[in-house]
């Protein structure tokens, strides 16, 4: 073994494990792009980051054992117990954390490359006393900006997704010239930290103060930004944390590194693209702000007439001579964890000959995709689940919608009201259909804090109560 390290064989054997590593993630993402292929697209990323980090594990050895026998066996125990550390606390947080829960969990994950971009890129620093090589200066101080801006901006997602914090933006006077004046600092910081040519004591300090402004640009970026956005605040941190780990691939001339975090940086950019474009928004526009409640409820003073509510007696014996039925899920169902009645219902009513289909905003919940992945957990045939433009035209000869927890998604004012703040969002246009039942607890507003016209409006009832307990007890009428 001693002599493999030694020689340069590892460098090939490295070199040829990062490429069908690199190769496995590329498969990944093409496997987690459709529901029958997304658990081999995790089997592949799995497999790829497992021969990553052995590859990985030798270039450290081989490493500490330049050095000398004792410093090679105190950093493979050192590297193998933040390995292990990190696996229970991995491993106890997949098999505990609710589908409801994921959000949060992702954007705290997010934080987490954020915080390991900033702390490699100082470590790089001080490891090499300052660099002669202007490149590799900028390099530092991009990716050290970068890793900041996500780490501290991933945590207030965290917050603001878990209820921690309020999901109204925070708005400050002049937000985006103080948002510009801490970019235009930080390149300022920038060329003075380069200029200083590897003076290692004052380089510190651009870098260090341009890290606390970046801490600061972080949070107050996403802080700005209201609950009705937080769904592409998630892809974009997502985006943001892939740059930061290409950003330390480059520092420590890790090539898969690099390759990863460009995977990440471009799909998660891709990602906010698509859902900037499903809520009819601009992403210049949620970085500069998003829309969202201000605290207030848009809607609440105007008089939309009074609300008609139904009984589940009434909704069992609708769908029954229903000869179409659509199922709109929102948060709601999540946080009720009514997936699995809600399957049980769809196959009753398939079998009674009703023809049932699901719409999925590409919206719903507070992280793309996550409807389909509760129902996907359910085992709802993957063909009756439609996105929100396969939908929409077919609404019109439906018999019967069910609004099961989502509000935002299929709220009319995004069409109706122009000053409404999810004007020109599109929505599953569910009042177009001949009768639509509403699950909700209350006749509170949505995430953005709209009032929703839906809920009165002559061909929508209301039926209140936990949809768990609401769609078991339809099941059971049903027989």
């Amino acid at each position: 073994m001693s002599d493999f390290l030694a020689s340069d064989n590892l460098f090939g054997f490295v070199t040829g494990a990062y490429l069908v590593a690199g190769l496995l993630f590329i498969a990944a993402l093409a496997g987690l792009s459709r529901h029958e292929t997304a658990k081999v697209g995790n089997i592949a990323g799995m497999g790829g980051m497992a021969l990553a980090l052995v590859a990985t594990l030798l270039l450290a050895a081989q490493k500490a054992e330049l050095l000398d026998e004792r410093s090679f066996a105190v950093t493979l125990l050192l590297v193998l117990l933040m390995m292990g550390a990190g696996a229970a606390v991995g491993a106890w947080r997949a098999r505990t954390v609710e589908m409801t829960g994921m959000p949060e969990l992702v954007a705290m994950l997010h934080s987490f490359v954020g915080l390991a971009a900033v702390l490699v890129g100082i470590n790089s620093y001080l490891e090499y006393e300052g660099f002669a090589d202007g490149v590799h200066d900028v390099e530092v101080f991009i990716g050290v900006f970068i890793g900041a801006v996500t780490f501290t901006g991933s945590i207030v997602a965290w917050a603001k997704l878990s209820g921690r914090m309020s999901s109204s933006p925070l708005v400050l006077p002049r937000r985006h010239q103080l948002n510009l004046a801490v970019i235009v600092v930080s390149v300022l910081l920038m060329v003075w930290f380069v200029a200083l040519d590897g003076e290692l004591a004052l380089g510190l300090v651009p870098l260090l103060a341009m890290t606390a402004l970046a801490l600061f640009l972080g949070f107050h970026l996403v802080a700005a930004i209201g609950g009705g956005d937080m769904p592409v605040v998630v892809s974009m941190l997502n985006s943001y944390s892939g740059w930061a780990a290409a950003a330390a691939g480059f520092m420590l001339g890790n090539d898969l590194l690099i390759i990863t975090g460009a995977l990440v940086g471009s799909s998660g950019a891709i990602l906010s693209y698509i859902m900037c474009k499903a809520m009819n928004r601009s992403f210049v526009s949620v970085i500069a702000g998003g829309f969202g409640s201000d605290g207030a409820v848009s809607g609440e003073d105007r008089d939309y007439g009074e609300h008609r509510e139904i009984q589940v007696a009434d909704v069992a014996e609708m769908l029954a001579g229903a000869s179409s039925v659509v199922i709109t899920p929102g948060y709601g169902m999540a946080v009720a964890q009514a997936q699995y009645p809600v399957a049980e219902m769809t196959r009753r009513l398939r079998e009674k000959g009703v023809d049932v289909r699901f719409g999925i905003h590409p919206v719903a919940g507070r992280l793309p995709g996550h409807m389909n992945v509760l129902l996907a957990e359910a085992r709802v045939p993957y063909d009756i689940v439609l996105e929100m433009d396969e939908i929409n035209d077919d609404l019109p000869e439906v018999d019967v919608v069910l609004v099961i927890g989502a509000n935002d998604t299929v709220n009319p004012a995004a069409m109706e009201e122009p000053g409404s703040p999810i004007a020109g969002m599109p929505v599953i246009e569910v009042w177009r259909a001949r009768d639509v039942v509403v699950f909700k607890r209350s006749m509170a507003t949505g995430y953005a804090g709209v009032q929703n016209p839906l809920f009165f409006k002559d061909n929508a009832q209301m039926l209140f109560g936990d949809a768990k307990d609401k769609v078991n007890e339809i099941v059971a009428a049903l027989g």
